[in-house]
């Protein structure tokens, strides 16, 4: 079996403008590619975008360091149903199109599951904002994009701070201590099994935990009651994903766990924290692929 993992031009090694956190990506690759060949398999990586790819030489497409899609969303989706009708697409379009806006925790939390309280401002006028001071009883609050990652276009907002001017639709949820106190915890499920877990801390004086702003993160070895917590949060899906990332945080009054998000398009995977990752992937991949020859 040959696979290809896609990426983005600003991911892929070589690029003249290569990504600052491209590392990720050939994190990855170390990973995957002895895992491929221990399955006497093989995986490259390519751009999802690069018209001189022949996608039917492969067997299986993994959406990976595709970094740049939330900036070009309706051609890559164009593109990844493209790809998928010559070659399974692991996760699927559809999975991906339902992860792509954050208001897919709409949906978890009708079928059960626990989040942070949250606000859906779907025309985020400055008056719609200052809302939610009230109605959460809090005096902060976190501004984030529906559509976006990396905390891009994110606001950490104190009563009293000018609003910024915001065009897009919008969701804000009280700001929960817990972030700073403890950190952010991420389970990383392969075919719905557990792989491992992270906590991942913010840089002094901030509150966001991504790499990209000083934060960092450190290997855990979970309760099973968290493991078990993150993991529910999977059976509420109509198909079990190759590949996710649960990103859960502690509720301000206890040990409960809330969901943050749930990452299923294009998450780093922390494959250093996961010494089993690689061979997981492989096998499933082997499976899916199998099961969907059959």
């Amino acid at each position: 079996m040959k696979a290809v993992y896609l990426a983005s031009k600003l991911t892929m090694p070589g690029s003249k403008d290569r990504r600052y956190d491209a590392f990720e990506h050939d994190q990855m690759m170390r990973a995957l590619v002895p895992a491929f060949e221990q399955q006497q398999s093989s995986i490259v990586d390519a751009a999802w975008d690069d018209t001189d790819i022949e996608w039917s030489d492969f067997d299986a497409a993994i959406i990976g360091t595709t970094w740049d899609y939330c900036d070009r969303f309706e051609e890559f989706i164009a593109t990844i149903e493209k790809i998928n009708r010559l070659v399974p697409v692991f996760n699927s379009p559809e999975l991906l199109k339902w992860n792509a806006n954050k208001a897919y925790l709409k949906e978890l939390e009708a079928k059960g599951a626990k989040l942070i309280p949250t606000d859906w401002v779907e025309v985020p006028t400055k008056e719609a904002i200052k809302q939610s001071f009230s109605h959460f009883n809090c005096n902060k609050i976190v501004v984030k994009q529906q559509v976006g990652a990396n905390a891009e276009g994110q606001y950490q907002l104190s009563v009293g701070d000018e609003i910024p001017a915001l065009n897009t639709p919008m969701m804000v949820q009280p700001f929960l201590s817990s972030i700073v106190e403890e950190g952010e915890y991420s389970f990383i499920f392969i075919g719905g099994d557990f792989s491992h877990a992270l906590l991942k801390t913010p840089a002094e004086g901030d509150y966001r935990i991504q790499s990209s702003y000083g934060g960092k993160e450190q290997k855990v070895n979970p309760t099973a009651c968290d493991i078990n917590t993150a993991k529910s949060i999977l059976e509420f899906l109509d198909e079990t994903p190759l590949y996710a990332r649960i990103d859960m945080i502690r509720s301000s009054c206890g040990s409960e766990l809330l969901l943050m998000e749930l990452e299923v398009i294009e998450p780093f995977l922390y494959p250093e924290q996961g010494e089993k990752l690689g061979n997981m992937m492989a096998v499933k991949i082997h499976s899916a692929v199998k099961n969907k020859a059959n």
